[in-house]
Order: structure tokens, then C-alpha cells, then sequence
């Protein structure tokens, strides 16, 4: 093959297909007239023009394209003997005085194919003296296609069950030893191309090459078409002698695409039933050759066929694919010394997919494929290739997405120990992964085992692994914490003993991960642990021995820990919010000495840590609002509480912020319940503190021409007085109320301000009230609006 320019390329096939064009006018000539002769002179110059060395494979495929649509031509005129008044067998005779080889070869191929139909000859000794006297031409583009246009013209004549040309089982066997032949010479022209032209143009030479594989596969194509060829015969002649061929020729793009042909052509049931065979000639192909996407297609076959019907699964089982599979693949990666680990890692992945379609029940076969993963990556730390990266990404969600259950994969041994490999970046990814999957799923874990395992894996989000560097996204870093944190609530079992052992275990963890992560984490750690509580509630037990069970007690205690942990970060105010939750469990399970200490830590929080005034606010309305409700505290432990909070109340900086909060705490007095607090003289106090405190906002209003803001505050109270006087308090008359209201028009009128929505709203209230009759109509009819 010679190293020739495109312009000069271009300017030969046109040379060629001129001379095409030319002959093939004055053979044309020759059929019309019946001139026999002519027509073989002419066929013979018109052939010769694919004597050409000076074309590529793609050239010299248009320049055989035209001479193959004549030929076409040309057999139809041998076929019909009245033309040309010569016996079928001695045109074959004259047909082989032609000059050249080639020629001589087209046109004994062209008369071959009339004679074999004509049936005068047996067609196998027809076949086998053409595909002998191929030899005849060794050129490797040349002879290709010379022995494609055999293979193409004796396609629709080969001996096969059901053709006109049907025998014996040996003549089907004689139409198999025509087809190998073929390919094996067909084969070997092919990888001689390689060794054409100069080695710097290797690279090229090779795509010429891919472009002409066809023309060999097609053998096998045709192989597996035949009717006759059962798996009998696939097994002891077809198999062996193709993969002779694979293996002899040691040419990396041959020994690809054929293996890779044979698995695409052939049954899936030939494949399982020839498996130890086939499998053995992948070590043996050269060590450079893509084998692993070979196999993984394989493999990929034989999971799509056992998944088609439940009776082929018996099959896998007899064959023992599995175990056949997994010791090629090993094999082939020892034998591959230089594989790099995506390629493993491939294999891997269609071993592992294989073995979750045919055997989903064995579990130890699918951590048999992790474990040989893991030995494949023991030199390699961490990994760096984004495409091994990838792959390994798949190999760890394939269980995942098979079971549906991610309990299922916490019992691999092999599974974290994969996860290890993964960089730092990549691990976060694969433990979202498994939380998704876990959420998705609605999966319950219920053991402490399997907890620890669980936060094995998601190591990456609970805490920085070694040697993490990179500066994370705050959006990010929010995500993944949030995650953890809806995990925590996946975690359950109804025994106290077990579930209190879970708790144990993820607080460990947590603590791990820094105090970065705590505000995420513990909220949803301590809920988890009161539902634990509320479900113990009424249980007392002390605190006694090596093997403590299970007691609100020391739930409450290890409640305690975690929540000084979170306002050690600090995040005062939701410590102080989890304290008044944890109050209020221990409220429901009757322990006051447990209640009042949560209280004494929320004090202490809001005098020591909380300084923003706004979230004084918040806190202030919070503790009333938990304090409210406790119903477990003695008389003087209340008191002490209610003194406190009354007290923080009025302390806070602004007028309208105190005003608010005074007369909330009158609810700290009055409790609705059988058992219910109601003490009406400090809920007066408490409104009528929380009226100076409003009247003192007035009036600094007043200086910065402001009174909407004192006058609303007014309103509020108002509301207030409204509520303890349909409640029964006897402090609140209805002379109280109707002084407040002359009091608030006053001050209305005095601002010069517009009628209040507010005001409106709730003197509608109180004529409604007066108008349903009845006790409270009697109640509210004394108040003059």
C-alpha cells in the first residue's frame, strides 16, 4: 500500500471508473447482440481495473461497487443459455482461459453461482473449488473482496435444512467448512494489512482496516443464519475453529472485533452452553486488546437472556455460570498486567449486574464480586481517574437499586470497605446516594449493628475524612447535613433497650463530625430520643449496674449531654428551644426535680448567651408558652419559674416588646384544665403592668409623632382583658373593660388618628357577644360601646 496523496486518489478511481464505464458499454453491447465472446472480453477488461494497488479500502469499495453491479448483469446473461448457446459446464470451462487472475476469478464466481443453481454439478464440489482456487490472490485488498463477492454470491446456495439445495446433516456440514474456510482466509488477508506500506502510517492504516472488518464478520453472520448449525454443531466444529482463528492471529483489532462478533451473531443459549470454552480463549488474546468490553457485553447477554424468562435460570445453575464468569474475569485482569482499574472496574460492574439479575437470592456471590473489587484496588488508595470514579459509582448502587432496600447492603462486608476507594468528593456523593435510596424507599433501620455499618458509609458526611481540603459549599455542606439529619429519623426500633443503643451510636458518630454539624444533626437525635421517651412514659427505674436498661432517666441525662454540646458551638437559641422540648417530655413522664433542671439550663442560656433582642423576644414567648403548659412543678418551684420569666419580661429593651410579653406571662396564673391554674388577682397585675408599660410607649411615641404602634398595644390588651372576662376571672369586670375602651377613644381622638381595623374588629366582637343572648350575652351587655 503505498503512501499516495488525496488529489492523486481521487484522480485513480476516477481513471478506474472510467474504465469501468468503458467496458461496460461494449459488454452491454455484447448481451444485446448475444456475442458471447465480446461479453467475456469486455467483463475481463472491466475486471481488470480491480487490479488497482494505488486505492484505500473506502476508494477501492466504489470502484468494486461498480464492477459488482454489472457482474450482476453479466450472471443474468449466463443464466440464460438461449442467448448464448453454451452448456453451463463448459462456460465454466472457458471462463478459466481468462488472462489474469482476477478477472479469471470474478467471472469463475459469477458462472459458479448459474452452475450451482442449475443443480447440474453438486454444489459442495462447486463450492470448495471456488473457495481453493481464491487463493489464487493473496493481494490483501484484492483478495477481500474477491472472497466477499464469493461469500455474497453462495449466501442464498449453501447446503442448509430447508434450502433448494437440502441434503443430509452432512451436507449442512459441508456448507459450515466452506464458510470457515472462507473466513479463515479471509481473516488472514485481513491482518496482513498491517504490514503494508511504511510503519509511520500505522495509525491510518488501522482505520483502513476497521472499514473492511465487515467483510470478515459477515462470515460469521451468515454461519449463524444457517438453520442446520444446531448447538451440536456450534460446540464441536463453528466455536473451536473461529476462536483457533482469534487466537492464532495475534493482531489486537482482529482478535477484538471477532470475539466481539461472536458474541453479538450467536444465541445467547450457545453462549451459556459453550461458556467454559468460550471464556477460556479471552486470557489468550493479546494482552493490548480491549477484552474487557468484550466480556462485559457477554456478560451484559447472558443478564438480559436470564432475565427473559424464569425457565432459563435452571440453565445458569447447571452451567455454574457465575462461578465460570468470575474466575475469567480474574484471569484476564492477571493476565492484562497493565489493565488500568476502569477497565476492572468494568468488569466488575457487568459481573455484579449479572449476578443481581440471575442470582438475586445469593447475597454472598454479590460481596464475593465487591471483595475481588476491593483486592483489584488494594495498591490504589484512593481513586483519581474520573471514569474509574464512575464506574465504581455504579458497582456500589447496583444492590442498591436491585433491592430497594438499603438493609440489604449493610450486610456486605465488602461494601464499605469499596467506599474507601472513593475520593473524598465522590464518597459524599455515594453516601447521598444511600440516603436517597433509604428515603425513597421509606427503609426502616432497626438494629444498632446496622446503624454503625450505615454510618460507616456515610462516614464522608458526618465528619471531614482524611486529607479533605477542598472549602465546601455552605449551600452544599446545608444539603448534605439536612440529609443526615432525615436519616436520623429512619432509625427506629420499638425496643427501648435497642433503640436506646441506636441513639448511643449515632450520637457517637455525631460527635465525631465537629461542632460544625451539630446544629443540623442533634435537633433530629434529640426528637428521636424524646419519642423514645413519650413511649417509656410512666416507666421510673434508677440508674443501677453495668447493664442499665432503658429509662427516661438516662435518656434525659444523655439528652442533657447533647444539647450542651450544641450551645457550646454556640447556638444558644436552639439549645434553648430543644431544653424546653425536653422539659416538656419530662413534664409528661412526671419528673419535676428533671423538668425544672431543663428550665434552670434554658434560664441560664437566656441570661448568659442570648443578647440580640430580637431572639430575647422569641425566647421570652417560647419559655411562657412551655411554662404554660407544665403542670408537674410544685407550688414553689413554679413560683420561682414564673417569678423569672415575669421578671425577664420586663426587662426587655423595647417598651412595645415588654408590653407584649407582661401580658402573656398572665397566662402563666390562669390555665385552662380541671387542675388548671387560675389565679385572677396576678392576672390582673399582669394586664395592668402591661397597660403602664403601654401608656410609658405612648407617650415616647408621642415625642416621635408616632401612635400607631402604642395605640395597637392598647387594642392588644384589650383583647386580652376581653379573654380572662368570657373565662370567668372575677378581676375583670365589665367596668375594667369599659374603661379601657373610653380609654383607647380617648387616646384616639387626642392623635387626632384614623379609626383602627383592629379596634373596629373587636368592638364588633363585643356587640356580636352582646347580641347571641344567653349567659355571656348577659355578661357583655353592661359594656357600653
Amino acid at each position: 500500500m503505498l503512501l499516495i496523496g488525496a488529489e492523486d486518489e481521487e484522480k485513480w478511481l476516477a481513471e478506474g471508473i472510467a474504465g469501468i464505464q468503458h467496458n461496460a458499454f461494449y459488454l452491454h453491447r455484447a448481451l444485446d447482440s448475444n456475442n458471447l465472446r465480446d461479453a467475456l472480453k469486455y467483463s475481463a477488461q472491466m475486471l481488470s481495473e480491480l487490479r488497482t494497488s494505488k486505492l484505500s479500502p473506502q476508494k477501492y469499495y466504489e470502484l468494486y461497487m461498480r464492477a459488482f453491479d454489472e457482474l450482476r448483469i453479466l450472471e443474468m446473461f449466463f443464466k440464460d443459455e438461449s442467448k448464448h448457446g453454451v452448456s453451463v459446464v463448459d462456460l465454466y470451462e472457458l471462463v478459466q482461459h481468462a488472462g489474469n487472475i482476477l478477472p479469471r476469478l470474478y467471472l469463475l464466481c459469477t458462472v459458479g453461482s448459474v452452475y450451482i443453481k442449475s443443480k447440474e454439478a453438486p454444489a459442495k464440489e462447486l463450492l470448495q473449488d471456488l473457495v481453493e482456487m481464491c487463493h489464487g490472490v493473496q493481494h490483501p485488498i484484492r483478495g477481500l473482496f474477491l472472497r466477499s463477492y464469493l461469500a455474497q454470491i453462495s449466501r442464498d446456495k449453501l447446503l442448509d435444512i430447508g434450502s433448494d439445495y437440502e441434503g443430509d446433516a452432512e451436507t449442512v456440514m459441508d456448507a459450515v467448512e466452506f464458510i470457515l474456510e472462507n473466513f479463515t482466509e479471509m481473516n488472514k488477508l485481513w491482518v496482513r494489512m498491517q504490514l503494508e506500506g511504511p510503519g509511520r502510517v500505522r495509525e491510518k492504516r488501522e482505520k483502513e482496516r476497521s472499514a473492511l472488518q465487515e467483510l470478515v464478520g459477515k462470515n460469521l453472520h451468515v454461519l449463524s443464519q444457517i438453520e442446520g448449525v444446531d448447538l451440536e454443531i456450534y460446540k464441536e466444529t463453528v466455536l473451536p475453529r473461529v476462536l483457533e482463528q482469534v487466537v492464532n492471529c495475534k493482531d489486537d483489532l482482529s482478535q477484538y472485533y471477532l470475539m466481539d462478533c461472536i458474541i453479538q451473531v450467536f444465541p445467547d443459549e450457545y453462549h451459556l452452553q459453550t461458556l467454559e470454552m468460550l471464556l477460556a480463549a479471552f486470557p489468550q488474546v493479546q494482552p493490548t486488546v480491549d477484552i474487557k468490553t468484550v466480556l462485559s457485553r457477554l456478560m451484559d447477554r447472558l443478564s438480559k437472556y436470564a432475565a427473559s424468562s424464569a425457565d432459563v435460570l435452571t440453565e445458569f445453575l447447571q452451567v455454574e455460570a457465575f462461578t465460570k464468569l468470575s474466575n475469567a474475569i480474574e484471569k484476564v485482569i492477571e493476565m492484562q498486567v497493565d489493565m488500568p482499574a476502569v477497565g476492572a472496574i468494568t468488569l466488575y460492574v457487568s459481573l455484579l449486574t449479572f449476578t443481581l439479575r440471575v442470582h438475586p437470592d445469593r447475597l454472598d456471590y454479590v460481596d464475593q464480586v465487591l471483595g475481588a473489587c476491593v483486592k483489584k484496588l488494594s495498591s490504589i488508595p484512593k481513586l483519581e481517574d474520573r471514569w474509574a470514579t464512575k464506574q465504581l459509582v455504579a458497582l456500589l448502587s447496583a444492590p442498591l437499586e436491585k433491592y430497594n432496600d438499603t438493609v440489604t447492603a449493610l450486610t456486605l462486608s465488602n461494601y464499605p470497605r469499596v467506599m474507601d476507594h472513593l475520593d473524598n468528593g465522590t464518597n459524599k456523593v455515594m453516601a447521598m446516594v444511600i440516603i436517597e435510596s433509604i428515603m425513597k424507599n421509606n427503609t426502616c433501620i432497626s438494629t444498632a449493628d446496622k446503624v454503625e455499618v450505615l454510618f460507616e458509609l456515610i462516614k464522608g458526611l458526618i465528619k471531614d475524612l482524611d486529607g479533605a481540603t477542598d472549602e465546601l459549599d455552605e449551600e452544599d455542606f446545608k444539603d448534605e447535613q439536612n440529609s443526615v439529619a432525615k436519616l436520623i429519623h429512619m432509625l427506629y426500633n420499638n425496643e427501648p433497650e435497642e433503640m436506646l443503643k441506636i441513639i448511643c451510636i449515632v450520637w457517637k458518630h455525631t460527635m465525631a463530625g465537629g461542632p460544625k454539624r451539630l446544629p443540623f444533626t442533634v435537633p433530629s437525635l434529640v426528637f428521636s430520643a424524646l419519642r423514645l421517651v413519650r413511649q417509656m412514659q410512666g416507666q421510673e427505674g434508677d440508674i443501677v449496674g453495668e447493664e442499665v436498661p432503658a429509662t427516661p432517666k438516662k435518656i434525659f441525662q444523655l439528652l442533657s449531654q447533647m444539647i450542651e454540646a450544641l450551645s457550646a458551638v454556640p447556638s444558644p437559641e436552639l439549645a434553648l428551644r430543644l431544653y424546653l422540648q425536653c422539659a416538656k417530655a419530662a413534664n409528661g413522664c412526671d419528673l419535676e426535680y428533671v423538668a425544672y433542671e431543663f428550665f434552670t439550663q434554658v434560664f441560664v442560656l437566656y441570661e448568659e448567651e442570648i443578647a440580640n433582642s430580637k431572639a430575647q423576644v422569641t425566647a421570652i414567648h417560647l419559655i411562657i408558652g412551655a411554662l404554660q403548659r407544665m403542670n408537674v412543678f410544685n407550688v414553689e418551684n413554679r413560683d420561682t419559674l414564673t417569678h423569672k420569666t415575669t421578671g425577664y419580661s420586663a426587662r426587655l429593651l423595647k417598651k412595645p416588646d415588654q408590653c407584649r410579653a407582661v401580658y402573656a406571662c398572665s397566662h402563666l396564673f390562669w390555665v385552662d384544665g380541671q387542675d388548671g391554674i387560675r389565679d385572677g388577682e396576678r392576672v390582673l397585675l399582669c394586664l395592668k403592668r402591661a397597660l403602664r408599660i403601654a401608656n410609658a410607649a405612648q407617650q415616647m411615641a408621642s415625642i416621635a409623632r408616632d401612635s400607631s404602634g402604642p395605640l395597637t398595644l392598647f387594642v392588644e390588651i384589650l383583647n386580652k382583658y376581653l379573654y380572662y372576662f368570657e373565662k370567668g376571672n372575677k378581676q375583670i369586670t365589665a367596668a375594667v373593660i369599659q374603661h379601657l375602651i373610653e380609654l383607647i377613644n380617648t387616646e384616639m381622638q387626642s392623635d387626632s388618628a384614623t379609626s383602627d381595623a383592629f379596634l373596629a374588629s373587636t368592638l364588633r366582637y363585643i356587640q356580636f357577644q352582646k347580641q347571641r343572648g344567653g349567659v355571656m350575652g348577659a355578661k357583655f351587655e353592661s359594656i357600653k360601646l
